[in-house]
């Protein structure tokens, strides 16, 4: 009889959960976006729970209009740096893979190689980088510009930062730091590769002042929905969050994103790609809807209706609030999220009031409500019908909803053979089952 897939996991974190509202659910904690002992306590208990990776979302800006509506749910806001905050978190973890968006819009590729590096190093092998082109203008904003490059522009100059980033990983080979006190010699010059690169978007001649990575690479995750999201993806990317809300939209994608990987000369296994779910579990399947309806009234409306017309790309704010939308209100692209864009017109379309559809707007991410078992089965069904290899999973409050899961959900799926009953390596790409990245030096050897 084959044994079933392993699912990999991995938690998205954000400050006392991921609803717009769960800074007012009972016993969160006002600053705990800034008190890093929070951030190592939920790391902590995700690797209780023998999760593959704990991720951390960023967007470097602040919203500066509607500031009043985004006080009441202060998503992004008085959060830490993530990759400063990882390296503390790495101190008070150490199996668990700790990962973080940088964007490719705002920053150097320098700069990206050499703190993912670091954050390597500090972890013994747990980093990992998602790749992002940045989707707000509040962002390009804060670095001088008036609007977000277009779409395709943003892609191809992250497709040049990635293969930048990557050239000043293999700035050393493997071995080249020696450390011989005989020859009083501390590396081999002749295992350094000048990194010379001409490009469109980006020159660079030199390389990194840094030993390689444990893992070779730091891990590399992209999460792009759009066509040329997946390109870069089948290209660059080692993971994949999923965005799909339905098993037959996973299966769509999945097949859709390996079937690019070959023309790129990549095996479909080198890549896995996770299925962004939202899980509320109760020990029974009323319990958990309570807590779900308890969640949803605390979002203030006008919050809603604002997230909505910022991933829409369009104010609905003057619309009421319980009538249909305009199905003539939906703009004909989106030059930010393109699966956030289609999931809110594909609601429109449905004839829903703006109510419904803030209620029912999840950003692309199916939802698992319900007990322990039919958490696992849910989860089971996904793996089985090949629409993911594992899954990015929220809680909307944290940290009883990730401490409930591995208290209740974990020890079903280890049960079923579904998930690891431990750790079997120490970094990232060994739980993942992802293969080291070989030096260029070793492919011309072999």
């Amino acid at each position: 009889m084959t044994a079933p897939r392993q699912i990999a996991l991995a938690t998205l974190v954000q400050p006392n959960g991921n609803h717009l509202a769960a800074w007012l659910a009972p016993g969160a904690q006002p600053d705990a976006g800034t008190d890093i002992a929070w951030w190592q306590r939920i790391a902590q208990i995700a690797e209780q729970g023998k999760f593959d990776l704990f991720f951390i979302a960023d967007t470097p800006t602040v919203r500066t209009d509607n500031m009043r509506i985004w006080s009441h749910a202060p998503t992004f806001m008085n959060q830490l740096e993530p990759l400063t905050m990882l390296a503390a978190v790495a101190g008070a973890t150490s199996r668990i893979g700790l990962g973080a968006t940088v964007s490719t819009s705002f920053s150097e590729p320098y700069n990206v190689a050499r703190f993912f590096a670091s954050l390597d190093h500090i972890s013994q092998g747990r980093a990992a980088w998602n790749v992002v082109t940045s989707a707000n203008d509040y962002a390009a904003r804060n670095f001088g510009h008036a609007k977000l490059a277009p779409h395709g522009e943003r892609y191809e100059r992250a497709a040049e930062f990635v293969e930048v980033v990557k050239k000043l990983w293999n700035s050393w080979e493997p071995d080249a730091f020696l450390y011989d006190t005989t020859e009083k010699l501390t590396f081999d010059p002749a295992k350094f590769h000048l990194v010379q690169h001409e490009g469109k978007h980006f020159r660079v001649h030199g390389g990194l002042n840094i030993a390689p990575a444990p893992q070779g690479h730091p891990v590399i995750i992209q999460a792009g929905a759009s066509d040329t999201g997946k390109e870069l993806a089948a290209a660059t990317a080692e993971v994949v969050f999923g965005t799909s809300a339905t098993i037959q939209g996973g299966v769509a994608f999945y097949q859709d994103l390996k079937g690019r990987m070959a023309k790129y000369g990549r095996a479909p296994d080198t890549l896995k790609i996770l299925g962004g779910i939202t899980v509320i579990v109760g020990d029974t399947a009323e319990e958990a809807e309570a807590l779900n309806r308890e969640y949803q009234e605390l979002l203030h409306p006008a919050v809603g209706v604002m997230r909505l017309g910022q991933d829409l790309e369009t104010d609905l704010s003057d619309l009421p609030l319980d009538e249909p939308v305009p199905k003539h209100r939906i703009p004909a692209a989106s030059n930010h999220h393109q699966a956030y864009f289609a999931e809110i017109a594909g609601l429109i379309r449905e004839g829903l009031t703006l109510r419904q559809v803030a209620a029912r707007y999840n950003r692309s991410k199916a939802t698992l409500c319900g007990s322990p078992t039919q958490i696992a089965d849910l989860m089971q069904e996904w793996m089985e019908a090949g629409a993911c290899d594992g899954f990015m999973v929220t809680f909307p409050v944290m940290p009883r909803g990730l401490q409930d899961f591995v208290d209740k959900v974990v020890p079903e799926l280890q049960r079923r053979g579904l998930f690891r009953q431990d750790y079997t390596g120490t970094t990232l790409r060994e739980h993942l089952g992802l293969p080291r990245p070989r030096h260029p030096a070793e492919e011309t050897q072999a």
